[in-house]
């Protein structure tokens, strides 16, 4: 990321480059209520909430951020009525597709979060392609969260290290935060700053559960197919006022 002195604003949000967050994480809810005060079915919803991925991922790479994580399906998704899961299961298909172009032109790097084998094996295919062509870009990094847990990522790791320990390659009083961090699907990529959720629900979902333990939260009443970039941009400012302490004592700041 480029370096910046500490007197810099940011152009667009006219906040101090040192208040961006480097990581947003958003959980994107409200598709179905949407479609109901709309008139239209669950399915309907999910359309238009697909629509409102692009401009998010655009407007995050225009302000700069360093990673972008959606969370778009979790694993206890899969107990929603069937035809809405059969729906949400072609919109990402469709949409790993179609972005590909976006994806590259913004030289931005796919990765996802969560279980890629229990995935309909079309999914899995279009998720492996556009990871594996994103591979080199070097701009935002976009996490999908699709089929994800985070206490399955966390079992995942705890198994992964246990592993590791029994076969004697790795000895226990070695087992840090920064070794299980190593083991996680975010390998490598700094924890959220920040987490956005829509629809004005105030609970984490199981979602990020180790790597949001210091995340400033924002929570808007607006249902994810209204999402905006404007609303991006609110949620930024709101972080950029914030004091954080990380368990420490309060600081002035300017």
């Amino acid at each position: 990321m480029p370096q910046h002195s500490v007197e810099q604003r940011h152009p667009i949000l006219g906040i101090p480059y040192e208040r961006l967050p480097r990581h947003i994480a958003i959980i994107m809810d409200g598709n179905g209520r949407w479609a109901q005060r709309q008139g239209m079915s669950r399915v309907e919803g999910h359309r238009h909430g697909s629509k409102v991925v692009r401009p998010t991922v655009i407007e995050a790479v225009r302000l700069g951020l360093e990673c972008l994580t959606l969370y778009s399906f979790s694993t206890e998704n899969w107990k929603r009525p069937l035809l809405e899961v059969e729906t949400l299961m072609q919109l990402y298909k469709q949409y790993l597709i179609s972005e590909r172009s976006m994806v590259m032109d913004n030289n931005v790097k796919v990765r996802h979060l969560g279980d890629i084998n229990s995935l309909p094996e079309p999914v899995a295919r279009e998720l492996r392609q556009t990871v594996e062509i994103s591979r080199d870009n070097t701009g935002m990094t976009l996490c999908l969260a699709l089929n994800y847990s985070g206490r399955s990522e966390l079992l995942r790791a705890i198994k992964k290290i246990t592993a590791q320990a029994g076969a004697g390659a790795l000895a226990p009083e070695n087992i840090d935060e920064s070794l299980i961090d190593s083991y996680l699907d975010t390998a490598g990529l700094p924890d959220p700053d920040l987490l956005i959720r829509t629809a004005g629900e105030k609970r984490i979902s199981n979602f990020l559960l180790w790597q949001i333990s210091y995340a400033e939260l924002f929570v808007t009443e607006v249902l994810w197919p209204d999402f905006s970039p404007q609303l991006l941009q609110e949620a930024i400012k709101d972080y950029a006022g914030r004091n954080r302490r990380f368990g420490g004592l309060k600081t002035n700041r300017s």
